[in-house]
């Protein structure tokens, strides 16, 4: 038996399977010309970070645009990191943005032909190739100890090189098969690492979807690709899974360009067809006048959960991140105002290669925008839903009349330019407050302060006066009846009257307007008055009026 044989029998003795029985096992896939097959493969680690829902959206994003397949990996080979229940976590918030997965991973169980599709399930897999590269010679056991590993950093740190398993600096690269077999007989603990043929003073080229070429440093490091755990590092582990599961681009982060003639070499050694890497631009944030990458340990906005719980449609969180994925999205999107990111044609080509700095200001834009225009039953459910998780008092108001908070929401909607005050779905209760009597009461004890200058006793006629406002009539009818009690009281019945000699009035048609608003709403700032006043009916009016005189 040849030695390399022999050293891979020895350590995998339980592995039967070829590299050609995994190939016949996960066939090519059949798919229409063009058709992407594209991942994404989070570590179940932590919160769903927002860069990782860009990467995430972009991927789900290519698959679809070309009749693809979109798949969702857990790659958890890092048990130390490994935060349980995550993986649940994930799927449910991505799935709150609508991507959700056509196979791959579900807490459920596995959907698709090419699983497992969590990386822990699939060690013999992984094990079949590493088994064939040390037949080969394209991977050997390394014995060093940790101690071992850093007398090798302490040498190259003195002699000013490089760090890394590689070359002269690769202590067991140049074993024989006998002195491997020999110590793997003797119980000595042992990682697999790569063989690499590759050379430090040569370039690596490689085409970037978003990217064009780029030349890197070939890679000769002999890195880890079995763990002492049997699990192997992400390095190897993507190679093999994708490859199998036929993936044809691969969207990442662009901290991973470096890593990629590593992975490359890989490719090779195997024989295997590289799919195309699409190194996605960080999004960063200004600090103290320095760009940085959004950073979950220092911005809240680093996990989605954040905008999810603040009340942030999850379709405007998209809209903003397809707005810095693609340049001509935003020149798209003022002819789309309904924003329907499935009409937006989404190219990689199109993808900036600088790290978008998170405009909070865009992101409030296109959140006003959609919720302006969202069908009322759609929002109504919408922030009942986010009311049920995040705001109690709220929710029992909504359960318990819920005909009144749609008549709240539908307030300036079914017009051509419907009102845009409202961010978020957290914003709606506080600003809606005033409608609900037990909270009006609370302004009306704490007492109102009308205009400076205005007399008590004319502040008070006027509120009786509205007493006798018309109800279930069009605006204008009742916004003449307005204009004739400010006339009654000394109030200027046009602006421009009031503009031509303020010293004749005791206030302006908008001062009289604000006297009601005020009375009724506690408040200066509202939407249209007179919905308020219909909404809240004639009788809640008319106990308001008289609760908001001066003493």
């Amino acid at each position: 038996m040849d030695r390399n044989e022999e050293l891979a029998e020895l350590l995998f003795p339980e592995i039967t399977k070829t590299i050609d029985d995994l190939e016949k096992e996960y066939p090519a896939r059949n798919l229409p010309e063009g058709a992407q097959v594209t991942r994404f493969a989070p570590s179940p680690t932590g919160f769903l970070h927002t860069g990782s829902l860009f990467t995430a959206m972009i991927s789900y994003t290519v698959a679809k645009q070309s009749g693809g397949v979109y798949m969702f990996r857990l790659e958890d080979t890092d048990t130390k990191r490994t935060i349980e229940g995550s993986d649940r976590d994930l799927i449910d918030q991505l799935s709150k943005f609508g991507i959700v997965a056509d196979e791959g991973y579900f807490p459920e169980g596995d959907k698709g032909a090419y699983g497992p599709y969590r990386q822990s399930k699939r060690a013999d897999i992984y094990k079949t190739v590493i088994k064939e590269l040390i037949r080969r010679g394209r991977a050997y056991p390394d014995f060093c100890t940790p101690e071992d590993l850093d007398a090798i950093r302490k040498a190259q740190e003195e002699s000013k090189v490089l760090p890394g398993y590689y070359g002269i600096y690769a202590r067991d690269r140049n074993l024989t098969a006998e002195e491997r077999i020999e110590k793997i007989k003797a119980g000595t603990p042992w990682v697999i690492r790569f063989y690499s043929n590759g050379d430090h003073e040569r370039k690596t080229k490689f085409v970037d979807a978003i990217r064009g070429e780029i030349e890197l440093q070939d890679n000769d490091t002999d890195v880890v690709i079995l763990k002492s755990d049997g699990l192997p590092t992400y390095h190897f582990a993507h190679v093999v899974d994708d490859h199998f599961m036929h993936t044809t681009v691969i969207t990442r982060g662009e901290e991973w360009i470096p890593s990629t003639p590593i992975h490359l070499d890989m490719f090779r050694a195997l024989g295997w067809k590289a799919p195309k890497y699409a190194h996605l631009p960080s999004i960063m944030k200004l600090d103290h006048g320095n760009k940085r990458k959004l950073s979950k340990r220092k911005d809240a906005e680093a996990a989605v959960s954040y905008f999810l719980d603040a009340g942030y449609p999850p379709v405007a969180l998209k809209v903003y991140l397809m707005s810095i994925a693609n340049s001509n999205f935003e020149e798209w999107s003022i002819a789309n105002k309904s924003f329907d990111l499935n009409a937006f044609k989404f190219s990689l080509k199109k993808m900036s290669v600088d790290g978008a700095l998170f405009d909070l200001d865009k992101l409030h834009y296109f959140s006003r925008e959609l919720i302006a225009r969202m069908p009322l039953d759609e929002e109504f459910e919408a922030v009942k839903e986010y009311a049920k998780n995040h705001d109690e008092e709220f929710f029992a108001r909504i359960e318990a009349n819920p005909e009144y908070v749609k008549k709240i929401l539908n307030i300036e909607k079914e017009r051509k330019n419907p009102r845009k005050d409202y961010v978020k779905y957290g914003d709606i209760y506080p600003l809606a407050k005033f409608f609900f009597a037990d909270e009006y009461d609370k302004l009306a004890k704490a007492g109102f302060t009308y205009k400076e200058g205005l007399a008590k006793e004319t502040v008070n006629a006027c509120l009786e006066e509205f007493k006798a406002m018309p109800f279930g009539v069009e605006e204008n009818v009742w916004f003449d009846f307005i204009k004739t009690v400010g006339g009654h009281n000394g109030f200027a019945v046009s602006n421009k009257d009031y503009k031509e000699n303020p010293a004749a009035y005791v206030g302006s048609l908008s001062d009289i307007a604000e006297v009601l608003r005020l009375a009724v709403v506690g408040s200066t700032q509202s939407p249209n008055l007179h919905e308020i006043l219909e909404i809240l009916g004639k009788e809640e009016v008319l106990r308001r009026l008289e609760l908001a005189k001066l003493a």
